[in-house]
């Protein structure tokens, strides 16, 4: 069988051989990769962006930070039982499958997904904007680290000069976004034509002759750890929040048409991505009550085998009841029913080999555990992300992104600060369009609180000039 991890592999985007990581104490090309993301400023900006809830509301509630760093727990988690049951003949890298966890979100502007339409209507001239795309753009690009290329040369322009392998772990759509949509476009999930170039090179480098979808083993084991954090974890902050309990989630199910006929076609569209057989209703609803079985949902009327079929049917109540005020209000309950599904999903991961091409290896949850994890995953979004109250704050934060990048295009670049003008007058020579990445890169990397005083210093509601943006 080929070997996991190739020389092509630990290739860098200076051209300059991964394998020189060796000399320095040890550390594997891998791990100096992690340790580059770990101190770059996009990264610790993430601790200043929105996961779910704002941050202002309360310190309980996760971030972009925070839920990158759960992710990338949960992906080294299924890595190392992967690694230790011996499902395949070769040793997953750990510090890879992490950095993948880590980097992932790093390409979310501020205020969530309206950020992230406001940014995208803002450039859907001039190469769109996308989340995902992002991410890569600022390992690539972004981010400015002095490094010596195959020649001994200083450069600033390789990003973080990452390895193709590890640059492959975030790679989750393997399509260029066209450069100029129509305006009544969705988001397009891809990357960017600025590094189209270097995904094909990416590509040829670590395919080794294989010709199906690219996506390697370690960026599906990152897309499968975000997946359970985010139907897990967004669970437990929205029952925290009071925005949802078992009862009106199960109850949202059966009883709204709407959201059901939404969460059933989503949740089949991911079932026949994984070759799996469709979900019909009925299926759906008991696979909803049965992810809060375990904790005693509906099992309330084994205490009383004589009663009556009323009685039963009371004390079944009563047992949902007492068991959707746990889990809505007993955080000692909530972390114990959080950390028992964390452990069964990573349990639920299945391995299928790729003989030929070990890279490009799947790893997929089983059925049952992958229906649970949609409907948590698409109920969350379409009660909460959607709900009136977050859709205020999202809607005015897209006025908030669209205002700033405006007033940084209208003034010619002269309202960034001194660092990004250089950058600035440079993508000026080259194109509009380069200009407009620029400002939109600028915005894209904005806090969520940075995004609310940079605004109001434009808009001369009170911000001292000695204050720097």
């Amino acid at each position: 069988m080929p070997e996991l991890y190739t020389a092509s592999d630990i290739t860098r985007i200076s051209g300059a051989a991964g394998a020189d990581a060796t000399r320095e104490h040890g550390r594997s090309p891998f791990r100096k990769d992690y340790g580059r993301l770990l101190h770059a400023p996009s990264f610790r900006r993430l601790q200043g962006k929105t996961q779910l809830f704002p941050g202002t509301e309360s310190d309980f509630f996760r971030n972009r930070l925070t839920h990158s760093l759960e992710v990338a727990q949960i992906a080294g988690g299924i890595a190392q039982r992967l690694n230790a049951s011996n499902a395949q003949d070769y040793q997953i890298d750990l510090d890879l499958v992490q950095f993948a966890g880590l980097a992932h979100d790093l390409g979310h502007p501020p205020f969530g997904h309206n950020g992230e339409r406001a940014l995208d209507e803002l450039m859907r001239e001039f190469g769109g904007f996308e989340s995902n795309a992002q991410t890569l753009h600022i390992l690539a690009q972004v981010e400015r680290k002095i490094v010596l290329d195959r020649d001994g040369v200083r450069r600033d322009d390789c990003g973080l000069d990452l390895c193709y392998r590890t640059l492959a772990s975030i790679l989750k759509y393997d399509h260029a976004i066209a450069f100029v949509r129509p305006a009544e476009a969705d988001i397009d999930k891809g990357y960017y034509a600025s590094e189209a170039s270097l995904v094909e090179t990416v590509k040829v480098a670590l395919s080794q002759g294989h010709s199906g979808q690219f996506k390697t083993l370690e960026c599906q084991l990152m897309e499968l750890a975000d997946d359970i954090a985010y139907s897990t974890y967004d669970l437990e902050d929205s029952m925290h929040a009071g925005f949802v309990t078992p009862l009106t989630l199960i109850d949202s199910l059966i009883n709204d048409e709407g959201i059901c006929a939404t969460v059933l076609r989503k949740t089949n569209r991911s079932l026949l991505q994984n070759s799996y057989e469709s979900v019909s209703f009925a299926e759906l609803c008991e696979a909803a009550a049965g992810i809060f079985g375990d904790t005693g949902f509906g099992n309330g009327c084994s205490g009383a085998p004589d009663a009556s079929e009323l009685l039963k049917a009371a004390l079944a109540g009563v047992q949902c009841f007492t068991v959707d005020r746990n889990l809505s209000t007993n955080g000692k309950w909530r972390t114990r029913f959080t950390a028992e599904r964390i452990g069964e999903l990573i349990g639920s991961v299945e391995f299928v080999c790729n003989e030929s091409h070990p890279a490009f290896s799947t790893v997929r949850l089983t059925r049952d555990a992958l229906i649970q994890v949609e409907i948590l995953k698409h109920l969350n979004f379409e009660l909460v992300i959607r709900s009136p109250r977050l859709a205020v704050v999202e809607y005015r934060g897209k006025d908030i992104v669209r205002d700033i990048f405006k007033a940084l295009h209208g003034s010619n670049g002269s309202l960034l600060p001194n660092d990004w003008k250089g950058r600035y007058r440079l993508a000026t020579n080259v194109s509009g369009a380069a200009a407009c990445r620029v400002i939109c890169d600028f915005v894209a990397g904005m806090t969520d609180r940075y995004a609310v005083e940079f605004h109001s210093a434009i808009a001369g509601e009170g911000a001292s000039i000695f204050r720097p943006l």
